[in-house]
């Protein structure tokens, strides 16, 4: 009896531990919405942003592109290998240098190479979206682009107040996901581009380690809303909705991200 104690309370850290830090695939520059084009870096590192934490060892992204008035602009050779630092590690990462030509939506999608999770004997590929406007002019934001699994928002994700709401729908094949599981992260540990590292110091303070990792829920009809109480960048990850369920003989979760952001009222 002692011993089947023991053993659950083992196996109640580990899923507390699991959902403390959710892994997040970052496609990360600091503006979402921006007055003019120009030169940007977008980050790649694959981590627990909200607690500056383990830095995944990943392999090159299998596709990186951006879409702008429907058009696809294939973005691949802009990404080169770095490194990135955590609280916890340094681990390798990935980068891209590209401008930003024209008013409209600069849609950025990142499908990363599939990685292995050891704890978990099971392969997770984090297809990503981050979405960067030039001029508050819309064009693409709410499009559907046809990827395996992807959130298509219904809130502009870079024009939302603090203490608005983001609303989404997870799409797997292009269909709804009913009842999709979806963490949500705040990037609370402010990304430094010259010195590829998250800071030292957090934004906020969680009252609770439950709030480090938040799991909600879409409705029957895959549509979810979350409300934002800070400033700043928050990702969304759907988890385990993509078609592809199975890489190299082990269990995938393809799950489908995006990145909006909130501002402040001033």
């Amino acid at each position: 009896m002692f011993k089947s104690f023991t053993l659950s309370l083992v196996a109640a850290g580990a899923i507390l531990s699991s959902t403390a830090q959710a892994h997040f695939q970052m496609l990360y520059t600091p503006d979402l919405i921006r007055e003019r084009g120009g030169q940007i870096t977008l980050k790649m590192p694959f981590t627990h942003p909200a607690a500056s934490g383990h830095v995944m060892s990943v392999d090159a992204p299998q596709s990186f592109y951006k879409i702008r008035k429907g058009k696809k602009i294939d973005l691949i050779d802009t990404v080169k290998p770095i490194s990135w630092t955590s609280s916890e590690n340094t681990g390798p990462a990935f980068e891209a240098d590209v401008k930003l030509r024209g008013l409209g939506d600069h849609v950025f999608v990142m499908e990363p190479a599939p990685y292995y999770e050891e704890s978990e004997d099971k392969y997770i590929q984090q297809i990503t979206k981050t979405i960067v406007n030039v001029g508050s002019l819309p064009t693409d934001w709410n499009e559907e682009l046809g990827l395996a699994t992807e959130i298509v928002p219904l809130t502009k994700p870079y024009a939302i107040y603090e203490g608005g709401t983001f609303v989404g729908v997870v799409k797997s094949d292009g269909k709804p996901v009913p009842f999709a599981e979806i963490e949500v992260e705040y990037l609370n540990y402010k990304p430094d581009l010259k010195s590829n590292s998250f800071s030292k110091t957090a934004n906020i303070t969680p009252p609770a380690d439950a709030f480090i990792t938040m799991t909600i829920f879409a409705d029957a009809n895959g549509t979810f809303t979350f409300g934002i109480p800070k400033a700043g960048q928050w990702g969304f990850a759907a988890l385990n909705v993509g078609p592809d369920t199975e890489h190299n003989g082990k269990d995938l979760s393809q799950d489908a991200v995006i990145w909006v952001q909130a501002h402040s009222i001033k």
